[in-house]
């Protein structure tokens, strides 16, 4: 199972892009959004927040620090968050599991699953990029949604399309989400 966390950063349709992509793969997933990214769905994408949740095949309440998913015995493969605000990273990157999105990256990591960040900030502070990178010396990827222009992009599509086949990339997931660099002729 890949655990899919929305945090309050901008850009909160990356997952749920990864959420649609996921399921046409059929890979089985699990959903937490923060209440920061509520507002922001909501302000963002004016989806319906219960649509968004019928993409996963569970949901659990990041408020609920005594979900299932919090403990090491909960049988995850990868943890996704995406975006991944600065408050997340920076708890995360010290420790500080006070939500299930925190607490799940903590299990991730002391149980060295996989753990893909995608932060969306601009510009970064060094504390921005200590965090990154205390939580890249932990083994966890830092996968910024910084989109490539070589595929030359018509809409917004390709361009979330772009990270989002870069995060399946990194879960070793084939996929066709974006064209590939080839030499030019």
């Amino acid at each position: 199972m890949i655990l899919i966390a929305i945090t309050g950063a901008s850009g909160v349709i990356y997952g749920v892009e990864l959420l649609k992509a996921l399921k046409e793969l059929n890979i089985e997933t699990g959903l937490l959004i923060s209440e920061p990214a509520k507002i922001v769905i909501n302000y963002e994408l004016n989806d319906d927040l219960e649509e968004i949740k019928s993409l996963a095949d569970h949901y659990f309440e990041a408020s609920e620090i005594d979900s299932s998913v919090n403990s090491g015995s909960f049988k995850f493969d990868s943890l996704v968050i995406i975006p991944c605000s600065m408050k997340t990273l920076s708890a995360i990157a010290n420790g500080y599991a006070s939500n299930s999105i925190t607490r799940v990256a903590d299990v991730a990591l002391k149980e060295r699953r996989e753990l893909v960040l995608v932060p969306r900030e601009t510009p970064l502070r060094d504390v921005h990029l200590e965090n990154m990178l205390r939580v890249s010396k932990e083994g966890g990827i830092i996968l910024p949604a910084m989109p490539a222009f070589y595929h030359n992009p018509e809409n917004i599509n390709d361009i979330t399309d772009f990270i989002v086949g870069k995060v399946l990339d990194v879960l070793k997931i084939e996929n066709e989400m974006f064209k590939r660099w080839e030499k030019p002729q």
